[in-house]
């Protein structure tokens, strides 16, 4: 039997609003940590305080996750720029007599 491989291109990966995405999953999971944080004790009662730490985890990790996609998004527009002309018309230093 043979092996099926795909006959087309993978489609561009999408980009959309990331750091926007990773800041409000982050907050989100801020938010639970302190929902659940004066319900501590019945959490420890029923053993289910994972729970909270669970939500303080998933902010922290949210941060550094901020973090990457900001560092992400700018190296991503750096190199955008850097694609691009220096002048819109196309001219460069040299063609309009700058050294």
């Amino acid at each position: 039997m043979a092996k099926w491989t795909p006959t087309h291109e993978a489609p561009e990966p999408l980009e959309g609003p990331v750091v926007a995405t990773i800041t409000g999953g982050t907050i989100l999971w801020f938010v639970l940590f302190l929902v659940q944080l004066p319900f501590y004790g019945w959490f420890d009662d029923h053993g289910h305080t994972w729970w909270i730490w669970t939500c303080l985890a998933g902010a922290g990790l949210g941060l550094i996750g901020i973090w990457y996609v900001r560092g992400r998004d700018a190296a991503i527009k750096r190199a955008a720029a850097g694609a691009r002309p220096a002048d819109a018309s196309g001219a460069t230093d040299e063609s309009q007599g700058r050294p």
